[in-house]
């Protein structure tokens, strides 16, 4: 029996947390439905379904990762070439540009702005 659940003969496994269930008649897989008035778990296979008698509640929070920044750091800047284009914020007459392949080998580099004014760097 499922701790919690009521589900006799039903055989559950953990992968990392999360919780299947499994058909004590077949062996498939039991996927979660809602009816009428309750859930309850079903097989595809077979006519087996027991309802869910109690709250299942199960939260995981993931880690999410830390997001490089693409362009490095004040220092990636130092030796970059200048064009003219102005800036959309300051009105600045050139920018500094550089070029990166962030996108897999068959699609275009990306190019990459910043305002040459020291007081606006916007990009």
């Amino acid at each position: 029996m499922v701790s919690g659940l009521g589900l006799p003969g039903v055989r559950r496994t953990g992968l990392s947390g999360a919780m299947f269930l499994f058909c004590p008649s077949c062996g498939n897989g039991l996927i979660m439905e809602e009816g009428q008035r309750c859930h309850h778990f079903a097989c595809n296979t077979c006519p087996y379904v027991h309802n869910v008698t109690c709250k299942v509640t199960n939260r995981k929070y993931p880690k999410l990762k830390e997001v490089d920044d693409v362009l490095g750091d004040a220092a990636a800047w130092e030796n970059v070439d200048s064009t003219k284009k102005p800036c959309p914020k300051c009105e600045h007459p050139r920018a500094y540009f550089m070029q990166l392949q962030i996108r897999s080998a068959d699609e275009p580099m990306t190019t990459f702005y910043k305002c040459c004014s020291p007081q606006c760097g916007h990009s």
